[in-house]
Protein backbone atom coordinates (compact mmCIF):
# COMPACT_ATOMS: atom_id res chain seq x y z
CA UNK A 1 0.00 0.00 0.00
CA UNK A 2 1.13 3.57 -1.09
CA UNK A 3 0.27 6.98 0.73
CA UNK A 4 0.62 9.97 -1.96
CA UNK A 5 0.00 13.22 -0.96
CA UNK A 6 -2.89 11.64 1.59
CA UNK A 7 -4.28 9.61 -0.80
CA UNK A 8 -4.23 5.36 0.17
CA UNK A 9 -3.17 3.59 -3.39
CA UNK A 10 -4.55 0.09 -3.14
CA UNK A 11 -2.70 -1.04 -6.78
CA UNK A 12 -0.53 -3.95 -7.57
CA UNK A 13 1.49 -5.90 -4.80
CA UNK A 14 -1.51 -4.75 -2.16
CA UNK A 15 -4.41 -6.48 -4.16
CA UNK A 16 -1.99 -9.71 -4.87
CA UNK A 17 -1.68 -9.98 -1.36
CA UNK A 18 -5.10 -9.34 -0.11
CA UNK A 19 -6.22 -11.79 -3.17
CA UNK A 20 -3.81 -14.69 -1.76
CA UNK A 21 -5.38 -14.12 1.96
CA UNK A 22 -8.80 -14.28 0.67
CA UNK A 23 -8.10 -18.02 -0.84
CA UNK A 24 -6.26 -19.26 1.68
CA UNK A 25 -8.78 -18.28 3.73
CA UNK A 26 -11.40 -19.36 1.80
CA UNK A 27 -9.71 -22.83 1.69
CA UNK A 28 -9.40 -23.55 5.34
CA UNK A 29 -12.88 -22.77 5.08
CA UNK A 30 -13.97 -25.08 2.21
CA UNK A 31 -11.53 -28.17 3.62
CA UNK A 32 -13.86 -27.46 7.23
CA UNK A 33 -17.05 -27.46 5.11
CA UNK A 34 -15.96 -30.48 3.02
CA UNK A 35 -14.61 -32.70 6.55
CA UNK A 36 -17.98 -32.13 7.91
CA UNK A 37 -20.14 -33.64 4.76
CA UNK A 38 -18.22 -36.26 4.35
CA UNK A 39 -16.94 -37.58 7.66
CA UNK A 40 -18.64 -35.37 10.74
CA UNK A 41 -22.38 -35.54 9.73
CA UNK A 42 -22.17 -38.77 8.43
CA UNK A 43 -20.76 -39.66 11.68
CA UNK A 44 -23.02 -38.30 13.96
CA UNK A 45 -26.09 -39.70 11.70
CA UNK A 46 -24.78 -43.08 12.81
CA UNK A 47 -24.81 -42.27 16.52
CA UNK A 48 -27.58 -42.64 19.21
CA UNK A 49 -30.19 -39.60 18.02
CA UNK A 50 -29.33 -38.29 21.65
CA UNK A 51 -25.88 -38.64 21.15
CA UNK A 52 -25.96 -36.85 17.82
CA UNK A 53 -27.71 -33.38 18.81
CA UNK A 54 -25.53 -33.41 22.31
CA UNK A 55 -22.24 -33.34 20.35
CA UNK A 56 -23.44 -31.45 17.45
CA UNK A 57 -24.84 -28.60 20.20
CA UNK A 58 -21.15 -28.78 21.25
CA UNK A 59 -19.92 -28.47 18.03
CA UNK A 60 -21.90 -25.64 17.55
CA UNK A 61 -21.09 -23.93 20.48
CA UNK A 62 -16.86 -24.63 19.50
CA UNK A 63 -17.64 -22.91 15.94
CA UNK A 64 -18.47 -19.24 17.66
CA UNK A 65 -14.99 -19.04 19.16
CA UNK A 66 -12.27 -16.60 17.73
CA UNK A 67 -10.37 -19.36 15.87
CA UNK A 68 -13.06 -19.99 13.65
CA UNK A 69 -14.79 -17.10 13.71
CA UNK A 70 -12.07 -15.20 12.89
CA UNK A 71 -10.86 -17.07 9.79
CA UNK A 72 -14.85 -17.52 8.72
CA UNK A 73 -15.57 -14.05 8.43
CA UNK A 74 -12.31 -12.16 8.12
CA UNK A 75 -12.22 -14.64 4.85
CA UNK A 76 -15.44 -12.71 3.91
CA UNK A 77 -14.33 -9.14 5.11
CA UNK A 78 -10.34 -9.78 2.90
CA UNK A 79 -12.61 -11.11 0.03
CA UNK A 80 -14.76 -8.07 -0.31
CA UNK A 81 -11.70 -5.71 -0.05
CA UNK A 82 -10.10 -7.73 -2.87
CA UNK A 83 -12.68 -7.44 -5.23
CA UNK A 84 -12.06 -3.88 -5.46
CA UNK A 85 -8.93 -4.80 -7.17
CA UNK A 86 -11.46 -5.12 -10.23
CA UNK A 87 -9.92 -8.53 -11.09
CA UNK A 88 -12.60 -10.73 -12.16
CA UNK A 89 -11.69 -13.38 -10.32
CA UNK A 90 -11.04 -11.34 -7.23
CA UNK A 91 -15.08 -10.07 -7.88
CA UNK A 92 -16.14 -13.78 -8.52
CA UNK A 93 -14.05 -15.44 -5.83
CA UNK A 94 -16.11 -13.07 -3.18
CA UNK A 95 -19.02 -13.23 -4.24
CA UNK A 96 -19.38 -17.39 -4.11
CA UNK A 97 -17.09 -16.79 -0.53
CA UNK A 98 -19.55 -14.18 0.96
CA UNK A 99 -23.01 -15.59 -0.80
CA UNK A 100 -22.08 -19.38 -1.18
CA UNK A 101 -20.48 -19.46 2.42
CA UNK A 102 -20.85 -16.43 4.35
CA UNK A 103 -24.73 -15.33 4.12
CA UNK A 104 -25.62 -19.00 3.52
CA UNK A 105 -24.29 -19.70 6.98
CA UNK A 106 -25.99 -16.83 8.23
CA UNK A 107 -29.37 -18.05 6.37
CA UNK A 108 -29.51 -21.64 6.86
CA UNK A 109 -27.05 -22.72 9.29
CA UNK A 110 -27.33 -20.60 12.39
CA UNK A 111 -31.45 -20.84 12.57
CA UNK A 112 -31.46 -24.45 12.01
CA UNK A 113 -28.31 -24.50 14.65
CA UNK A 114 -30.55 -22.28 17.10
CA UNK A 115 -33.31 -24.25 16.59
CA UNK A 116 -31.62 -27.25 17.51
CA UNK A 117 -31.15 -25.96 20.61
CA UNK A 118 -34.49 -25.10 21.69
CA UNK A 119 -35.61 -28.66 19.97
CA UNK A 120 -33.24 -31.81 20.30
CA UNK A 121 -35.92 -34.56 19.38
CA UNK A 122 -35.69 -36.99 17.26
CA UNK A 123 -37.75 -36.07 14.43
CA UNK A 124 -36.11 -32.74 14.45
CA UNK A 125 -32.68 -34.32 14.58
CA UNK A 126 -33.53 -36.56 11.47
CA UNK A 127 -34.98 -33.24 9.61
CA UNK A 128 -32.37 -31.19 10.96
CA UNK A 129 -29.48 -33.98 9.54
CA UNK A 130 -30.81 -33.71 6.37
CA UNK A 131 -31.09 -30.06 5.79
CA UNK A 132 -28.32 -28.80 7.18
CA UNK A 133 -26.28 -31.33 5.44
CA UNK A 134 -27.41 -30.79 1.97
CA UNK A 135 -26.68 -27.26 2.94
CA UNK A 136 -23.33 -28.00 3.99
CA UNK A 137 -22.42 -29.63 0.19
CA UNK A 138 -23.52 -25.93 -1.21
CA UNK A 139 -21.63 -23.98 1.40
CA UNK A 140 -17.98 -26.08 0.73
CA UNK A 141 -18.47 -26.11 -2.80
CA UNK A 142 -19.18 -22.27 -3.05
CA UNK A 143 -15.62 -21.94 -0.81
CA UNK A 144 -13.97 -24.17 -3.35
CA UNK A 145 -15.19 -22.41 -6.20
CA UNK A 146 -14.24 -19.36 -4.55
CA UNK A 147 -10.36 -20.95 -3.93
CA UNK A 148 -10.55 -21.18 -7.07
CA UNK A 149 -11.69 -17.98 -9.06
CA UNK A 150 -9.49 -16.07 -6.34
CA UNK A 151 -6.12 -17.99 -7.03
CA UNK A 152 -6.61 -17.19 -10.74
CA UNK A 153 -6.72 -13.79 -10.01
CA UNK A 154 -3.41 -13.53 -8.66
Amino acid sequence: MLVRRGVIDFTGGMFSTLIVIAALGSALVAGAFFVFSVMVMPALRAVDPAEGVAVMRSINAAAVRPGFLGVFAGTAVVSVIAAFSGRPGAVAGAALYVVGSFLLTAVVHVPRNNALERDGSTEFWKRYLAVWTAWNHVRALAALGATTALFLAV
